[in-house]
C-alpha cells in the first residue's frame, strides 16, 4: 500500500463521521434557504423543527444501517434505504407539528420544498461521493490488499468478482493453495505466493488487510489453526460458505443459561426487523386496499351474478412457523375443496368458472389477501402459501422444504417474480420454487422487498403456467 493511498484510506476511516455530519448539515441547510427565499424568516421555531429532523433521521439511518461501508454495495439499495430514512423521519415532523397545533406557523410551500430538496440531496451527495471513490480505486487510491486462501470453487468466483469490480477497491495481492504450482492454473501463477503458513506470515508482516479463507468446511482442524494464529494480527478475515454454511438461515448465538448455542435455522424476523416489515405490511396494504375497494367491490358482484356460492373462498394454508391460518380468495371454481386431498388446478380445468379463469390468469382472485395481511396472517412479500395437502406431499420429497415457513407467507414473493408461480406439476418446479424462496429468507431486506413490489407491477400478475 502506498503513502498516498495510506493517507487517503486512514482519513476516510478517522472521519467517517462526516458522513453524518453531511446529513445533518444539508437537512437544516435545505429548510434555512427554503424558508429565507420563500418567506425570508429563519427562526427559533424553523431550527427547532429541523433539529428534529436532524436526530429522526440519524436515528432511522442508523436503524437502516445506512452508514455501513458501501464499498462492494449497490448504489440503488444505498439510495432506497437514504430516501427511506428521510420517509420515515417525516412522521415524527408531522407529529411534532399536530401535536403542538403549530401547523399554522409553518408555511407549507416550504415544508414540500424542503422535504423534496432534502431527498435529492441526501441521495445527490452520496452519488457523487461514490463516484469520486471509485475513481480513486481505479487508480489504485484507497484500495485494501486481498488474499485468498484455497483456490476453491468459492475462491476463484471470488477472485473473478474482485478483478471485474476494480471500484470496490479491493486488490489481489496474494493467493494461497496447499497444492503445488503445477496443479493450478497458470492464470493464478503470478499471485500464487505459498501455503497457509505464507499466508499467515503476510498477515503478521502487514502486508495483507483482509484475507478471506476458501478452505472446504470440512478441513476443521486446518481452519481452525489458522484462526487461531490469525488472531495475532490486524487482518480482517471472512470465511468463504460452502453448501452447508449457506444453508444456514439466520445463524446467530444465543444462550441457555449459561450454555452459549448457535442458531442454524432460525427466522430473520426479529426485534427491529419485525417491526419494519410489520410496518411495511400495514403501510402498504392500506395504501392498496384503498386503491382496490372498488374494483373489489366489482369483481364480488361479478362473481355473484354469474356462479352459484359464496363470493370469498377460504382455506386453510400454513403460515409462519408452519401454524395454520386461514387465508382470503375470491372464488373461481364451483367446488370449495379445502381437506386433506385438494388437486391443483391445471389448464383446462373444468372445475374454473369463465370468470375465474380470468381471475385466476390476472391474480384477482388473490386481492382478499390484502386483508390477511392487515389481520397480520401475512405479509405483502414472502413466500406463496401452498396448500395444506401440497405441503405434506412435498415436504417429504424436497430437502428444506419446510424452512420457507420461517416467515409468513405472502402475497407476492421472489419465486413468482423470477417465473415460477402457478401450477408445479413436476418435482423440480416446486424445487425451482423453493430455492427462490430459500434464498429470499437467507437475504431478506427492505430494499429487496421494494424490488419484488417493483417487479411485481412491471411484471404484471399474470404467467403463463397460472391456470
Amino acid at each position: 500500500m502506498s503513502e498516498n493511498d495510506g493517507f487517503v484510506r486512514n482519513n476516510i476511516n478517522q472521519f467517517a463521521f462526516m458522513y453524518r455530519l453531511i446529513d445533518i448539515f444539508l437537512i437544516q441547510m435545505c429548510l434555512a434557504l427554503t424558508s429565507l427565499l420563500y418567506i425570508a424568516k429563519y427562526d427559533s421555531k424553523y431550527f427547532m423543527l429541523g433539529l428534529i429532523g436532524n436526530l429522526s433521521f440519524i436515528f432511522f439511518a442508523e436503524l437502516f444501517a445506512l452508514y455501513r461501508s458501501w464499498r462492494a454495495g449497490s448504489l440503488k439499495e444505498m439510495l432506497f434505504y437514504a430516501g427511506s430514512s428521510w420517509m420515515m423521519t417525516l412522521f415524527p415532523i408531522f407529529v411534532f407539528l399536530f401535536f403542538t397545533k403549530q401547523t399554522e406557523y409553518f408555511s407549507r410551500v416550504v415544508l414540500g420544498t424542503w422535504m423534496i430538496s432534502t431527498t435529492i440531496l441526501l441521495c445527490a451527495w452520496r452519488i457523487m461521493y461514490r463516484q469520486l471513490l471509485f475513481a480513486l480505486r481505479r487508480n489504485g487510491r484507497n484500495t485494501r490488499s486481498v488474499g485468498i486462501v484455497g483456490l476453491t470453487k468459492r475462491g476463484i468466483d471470488l477472485y473473478n468478482e474482485i478483478q471485474n469490480h476494480p471500484e470496490t477497491g479491493y486488490k489481489i495481492t496474494a493467493l494461497f493453495d496447499e497444492r503445488t504450482p503445477d496443479r493450478i492454473d497458470e492464470k493464478y501463477q503470478s499471485y500464487l505466493k505459498g501455503g497457509i503458513e505464507q499466508a499467515v506470515q503476510m498477515a503478521q508482516e502487514g502486508k495483507l488487510e483482509v484475507l478471506f479463507i476458501g478452505l472446504p468446511m470440512q478441513a476443521t482442524d486446518r481452519i481452525n489453526s489458522v484462526l487461531k494464529v490469525l488472531g495475532d494480527t490486524t487482518v480482517d478475515v471472512h470465511i468463504l460458505p460452502d453448501m452447508f454454511t449457506y444453508n444456514l438461515l439466520h445463524a446467530r448465538m444465543g444462550h441457555v443459561g449459561e450454555m452459549q448455542t448457535i442458531s442454524i435455522y432460525d427466522s430473520p424476523m426479529k426485534g427491529g426487523y419485525q417491526i419494519m416489515k410489520r410496518l411495511e405490511d400495514i403501510t402498504l396494504s392500506l395504501g392498496i386496499l384503498t386503491l382496490i375497494a372498488i374494483p373489489m367491490l366489482v369483481i364480488a358482484a361479478a362473481i355473484k351474478l354469474t356462479s352459484k356460492g359464496p363470493v370469498i373462498f377460504k382455506q386453510h394454508r400454513y403460515g409462519i412457523d408452519g401454524k395454520k391460518i386461514k387465508i382470503y380468495k375470491f372464488r373461481s371454481m364451483t367446488t370449495q375443496d379445502n381437506g386433506d386431498d385438494i388437486k391443483q388446478a391445471t389448464k383446462g380445468d373444468a372445475r374454473i368458472t369463465p370468470l375465474g379463469a380470468f381471475l385466476r390468469r390476472t391474480s384477482l382472485d388473490e386481492l382478499p389477501q390484502f386483508i390477511n395481511v392487515l389481520q397480520g396472517d401475512m405479509s405483502v412479500v414472502g413466500p406463496r402459501p401452498h396448500a395444506i395437502s401440497h405441503n405434506e406431499l412435498y415436504r417429504k420429497q424436497i430437502n428444506y422444504y419446510m424452512l420457507r415457513h420461517k416467515m409468513k407467507p405472502g402475497i407476492t414473493g421472489w419465486a413468482q417474480v423470477n417465473g415460477w408461480r402457478g401450477e408445479t406439476d413436476t418435482v423440480d418446479k416446486m424445487e425451482m420454487r423453493i430455492k427462490f424462496d430459500l434464498f429470499y429468507i437467507r437475504n431478506w431486506s427492505l430494499w429487496l422487498d421494494f424490488k419484488i413490489v417493483i417487479f411485481t407491477i412491471l411484471k404484471g400478475f399474470v404467467g403463463k403456467h397460472v391456470y
